[in-house]
């Protein structure tokens, strides 16, 4: 019997011990989630939902994954607007596999502790405010295999213990403070595809181990000062190796760089860091992670004969530099400009797992988007400015890195708007300056090139205080997409104002401010009309509350205006519906089939009529509106009576005129411009 029961209860015992212990570790990772609200969220506004009684795994912590055994294994929080710290409690999550904290406001350093999450594989930091130095703790993370740095203040040398991260595929600290030189040791990284230093104050020079590194695709050390003789064998990166503004950097075979200075028996290498012109060294300091086998952590030692040990490496390196140009000297050429596309397709990280497929699949099913994107006038190493041939100059130009990394790989956490055939994001541009992203998918737009081309170069002529200009553009033939850049306008559209039910709401817009907006909505379209500023008169054709952003003083900027330019016909014509239902399009229209300017005008005086009302639906005013006495039962309500009558009579007989069913009638925009100046 005892034996019997012995049976029975060590099974049941080892269970209990089993169940305990996963207890214990699942209160550990609650421990840690909830250090991390604490810092992360200190006023409590985004991760109201991690409750600290709750389950993490149970479905209900936003941003929260779990795997079967009820462990945490990725913290997706990107883009939420976090303003807090990263703390040491976040290696409280053993079992964490992705941590996705960018594009957001965190500041403060990294913390070291960060290096015991030992199964983490993709940490993502970027487009925060981080400073401090990169910890060193970072290269225990043995299966790391993304880790993006970059867009913040980070501070310091580039640890060389990072080569220890044997699985690394992406490493990217773009656009942050860092200096010293580039570590040798990143090219013992031998699953490295892509590599990320522009826009530093790193020196010294490129090691040459890098450049055998065979699965590398992108190297990017744009905007440092590093110096000396490029590694020949990064020629075959082709336009996935970007180095320009390095002004010491010399070498054969690429297009944008000087050959290396010669004496007069051929070819000698500059004399990389840290000797100057006459072989001296210089004052700054070697950097400790340019020789990394004389370092032990970080410290180094140093020779007891320092002088000797200067000029034996100074002759090794003129020599051996000698003898590198020496073998090249001869097979030497000038690399042809490269596509841009060449540079623009390739796959630069992993967001999630999830996002790192679709991305994928988006390569694989796409289709040409028009050939534009490779023609010589959309080559980045060509000539800036519009010329005249239509081609479309440098100052517009956004690579794709630079759009995808602004809204944050597209997130659905940034999407401001969709329709059949574009939708629209929210971005973060490398300056810190504020857009908003429109994309194109190809077969939304013109087949043919020099269409879209005219269409594009009459975009960027367009400039008006109350016009949303185009800051630029990127096509994308592997997404498929072409992406317009405007500025982002924080008080969104006329139509968020419309409709109001509540009068104290702060979406009321006070009488001057309607005004304003009016008269601001006139000059736009009378520009457009016009032939001010060598451009052509141009129809907007999609005139609307939706169209009519408001900038932060409430200005009113015409948005996208001439996008039909870009657009293909069907898609131009499939937008009229909405127009239409909601009164903005001139009747002439459905005989002549045509926009005209006064079609133009007739929509401008519906949204004046929708701003005197504040509603959107003002189909039953337009007729006679004129001569509406009782002023009262017209203008919105939520302003109480305080407004202006004589305006409102002013603004009321300008819609009446403009709205009229026979174009002739209508006004110029000139013509609104001046009355409503008087």
């Amino acid at each position: 019997m005892a034996a019997s029961l012995l049976r029975f209860t060590l099974p049941l015992l080892s269970l209990l011990m089993l169940l305990s212990a996963a207890s214990a570790r699942n209160a550990e990772d609650a421990r840690a989630l909830a250090a991390l609200r604490r810092a992360l969220d200190p006023a409590g506004r985004v991760l109201g939902s991690w409750n600290p009684a709750g389950d993490p795994c149970g479905g209900s912590f936003v941003g929260v994954t779990c795997d079967p055994a009820g462990r945490v294994t990725a913290v997706s929080l990107q883009g939420r607007g976090l303003a807090g710290s990263l703390p040491p409690a976040v290696a409280g999550l053993r079992r964490l596999q992705g941590l996705y904290l960018h594009y957001n406001g965190i500041k403060g350093p990294i913390p070291r502790e960060i290096g015991k999450l030992s199964e983490l594989t993709d940490l993502y930091l970027d487009l925060n405010h981080l400073t401090g130095p990169v910890p060193v703790e970072i290269a225990a993370m043995v299966n790391l295999q993304v880790l993006q740095l970059g867009y913040n203040q980070l501070t310091g040398s580039i640890p060389p213990q990072l080569g220890n991260l044997n699985k690394l595929s992406v490493l990217a600290m773009q656009s942050n403070q860092l200096t010293g030189a580039i570590p040798a040791t990143l090219g013992e990284l031998t699953q490295l595809r892509r590599l990320d230093l522009s826009f530093n104050n790193l020196f010294g020079s490129v090691p040459s181990k890098i450049a055998e590194v065979s699965l590398l695709e992108v190297f990017d050390i744009r905007n440092n000062t590093l110096s000396g003789s490029v590694p020949a064998g990064l020629r075959r990166l082709n336009g996935g190796f970007q180095y320009t503004n390095n002004k010491g950097l010399c070498g054969v075979g690429f297009s944008l760089l000087e050959l290396c200075p010669s004496s007069e028996d051929g070819l000698k290498p500059s004399k990389p860091e840290p000797f100057g012109p006459d072989g001296t060294v210089k004052t700054r300091e070697v950097p400790q992670s340019a020789n990394p086998e004389s370092c032990s952590g970080s410290h180094c030692s140093k020779s007891a004969n320092g002088s000797e040990g200067v000029l034996i490496v100074a002759v090794v390196a003129v020599v051996i530099g000698a003898a590198f140009c020496g073998l090249f000297a001869f097979s030497w050429y000038r690399r042809q400009k490269q596509k841009i596309g060449s540079s623009l397709e390739v796959s630069d990280s992993r967001l999630s797992t999830d996002h790192f497929q679709q991305k994928e699949a988006c390569r694989r099913s796409a289709s040409p988007l028009i050939s534009v994107e490779y023609s010589n006038s959309w080559d980045p190493l060509s000539g800036g400015g519009v010329g005249s041939s239509g081609e479309v100059g440098d100052s517009f130009r956004f690579n794709l890195e630079e759009v995808e990394c602004a809204t944050q790989y597209f997130s659905d956490a940034n999407l401001l708007g969709k329709s059949g055939f574009a939708a629209t994001y929210k971005g973060i541009l490398r300056d810190g300056s504020v857009v908003a992203v429109k994309s194109l998918n190809k077969t939304s737009c013109k087949q043919e090139e020099s269409d879209f081309l005219r269409g594009l170069k009459m975009l960027t002529l367009l400039r008006h205080d109350n016009l949303v200009s185009l800051r630029g553009f990127c096509c994308s033939r592997g997404r498929g997409e072409c992406f317009l850049v405007y500025d982002f306008m924080v008080n969104g559209c006329l139509s968020q104002y419309l409709d109001v039910k509540d009068a104290s709401s702060p979406s009321v817009l006070d009488w001057t401010t309607r005004v304003s907006i009016v008269k601001g909505i006139a000059k736009g379209i009378e520009y457009l009309h016009s032939k001010k500023s060598s451009k052509p008169p141009v129809v907007h054709q999609n005139i609307s509350a939706e169209k009519i952003l408001l900038d932060h003083n409430f200005a009113p900027r015409l948005s996208v205006p001439g996008l039909h330019k870009l657009l293909a016909d069907d898609v131009v014509f499939s937008t009229l519906k909405a127009s239409a239902a909601m009164g903005y399009l001139a009747p002439e229209y459905a005989t002549t089939g045509r926009f005209t300017d006064k079609s133009d005008v007739f929509a401008f005086g519906t949204v004046v009529l929708q701003i005197i009302t504040g509603k959107r639906d003002v189909s039953q005013l337009k007729v006679g509106a004129a001569a509406v006495s009782d002023l009262d039962s017209v203008v919105d309500g939520n302003l109480n009576g305080v407004f202006s009558r004589t305006e409102v009579a002013r603004l009321a007989a300008v819609a009446a005129y403009c709205t009229s069913e026979a174009p002739s009638q209508r006004p110029t925009m000139e013509a609104v411009v001046q009355q409503l100046s008087h």
